[in-house]
């Protein structure tokens, strides 16, 4: 098999920069390196950052395809969002009629085996049905129910090995049994459309819920009982140092000062960038729905028709970038680890997010404005 190598003088590796080669065969990064070694093939991106492909963890669609959709439209929408740079993805699925989304992880399972797929679907994130009232947000009401194992046990037995995890309200979680279930089958639990208090949300975090959905969004804070005030998702997620939390840093959901705080207390080393985008992310369509959640898009964002509260994002992983650099102040490597290296430990992938020999071949090449000027997935260039 042939070598090919990419010749940079911005290589990102963690904190440091490389002048030098990534040299890649087949699917898989063999050496990075400033030494000059005979190859087939070279790309000269001299000038540019190079960095490990993006990884999104919480995407329900984009370029008019939502995940929740046929094979076909799966396969679209995961292109779609490579050519922004996520080259691994997490398509996610709405609240919904357990039948619904349990057919969704079944068309997903297929796109994970379709060769027209040029990133990598990482599995199935599950947001929902087990959420809270209270928090829905653009989450449709009508579908938010506790965990019910008649429902979640078989689809944990028959699909289990590609729902890569699921977002739910731990204070709804009678016993801890669904957070067991989930950790019994190797899905990452998420406390997410929550309104949990510290003491509910402690139980769960010990059998393994280690992540927040969308920290800030429909996650509950302080509240006070007779003057006795209660830790909310967002504080405990604060305090406790295992905790990781996922942001939609498109530049709506967050202001730049709530960003650079979440960064401050938490570090690069906790937080995943989202996109947490809806299907109509990259057209001009200005109005949609997810399941049955009707929504506008305006002043770059999706919003609910009564526009009481945000619905989503149109953000690509490259913007989320540019937001976190530009906007935010955080420093490139670091803004770089939150789309890459951090994911990619949060689901417990070591072949995903760095550039290192024996990883995927997962790059994307930036200028110096941060514009993608090209995307490598399994060593191909797209």
């Amino acid at each position: 098999m042939a070598m090919k190598r990419i010749k940079s003088d911005k290589i990102l590796l963690g904190e440091r920069i490389l002048s030098g080669y990534v040299y890649l065969e087949g699917e898989k990064i063999t050496l990075v390196s400033a030494e000059d070694l005979p190859v087939a093939e070279e790309y000269d991106m001299t000038d540019f950052y190079v960095c490990p492909g993006f990884i999104d963890l919480h995407t329900h669609g984009g370029g008019g395809n939502p995940f929740e959709g046929s094979v076909e439209e799966i396969v679209a929408g995961c292109n779609f969002h490579l050519a922004h740079g996520t080259t691994s993805i997490c398509p996610t699925v709405s609240a919904a009629p357990f039948e619904s989304m349990a057919a969704s992880v079944k068309r997903i399972r297929e796109a994970m085996g379709d060769p027209r797929v040029r990133g990598t679907i990482l599995g199935a994130h599950l947001e929902g049905p087990y959420l809270s009232q209270k928090q829905s947000g653009a989450q449709c009401a009508d579908f938010i129910e506790p965990p019910r194992a008649e429902d979640y046990l078989p689809l944990l037995k028959e699909h289990g090995d590609v729902i890569t995890r699921w977002s739910y309200a731990p204070e709804n979680d009678e016993n801890q049994t669904f957070a067991k279930a989930l950790r019994q089958y190797g899905v990452l639990a998420a406390a997410g459309h929550t309104d949990a208090t510290y003491p509910e949300l402690l139980p769960a975090v010990e059998q393994g819920c280690r992540l927040v959905t969308h920290l800030y969004s429909c996650t509950s804070t302080v509240t006070r009982d007779h003057g006795f005030r209660n830790l909310g998702v967002i504080e405990s997620a604060f305090l406790l140092d295992e905790m990781d939390v996922e942001i939609i840093c498109d530049g709506k959901h967050l202001p730049p000062e709530l960003i650079r705080l979440i960064y401050k207390i938490k570090g690069a080393d906790r937080i995943a960038l989202i996109t947490d985008s809806l299907a109509l992310a990259g057209t001009d369509q200005r109005h949609g729905w997810m399941q049955s959640t009707e929504f506008i898009i305006e002043d770059g964002v999706c919003k609910l028709m009564d526009r009481s509260a945000f619905a989503g994002s149109i953000a690509t992983a490259d913007r989320l970038l540019s937001v976190a650099v530009k906007e935010a102040g955080i420093a490139l490597t670091d803004a770089v680890k939150m789309l890459t290296a951090t994911p990619a430990r949060i689901l417990g992938l070591s072949h995903k997010g760095v550039l290192a020999p024996g990883a995927d071949a997962d790059l994307v090449i930036l200028d110096g404005d941060l514009k993608i000027q090209a995307v490598f997935a399994r060593g191909q260039k797209i």
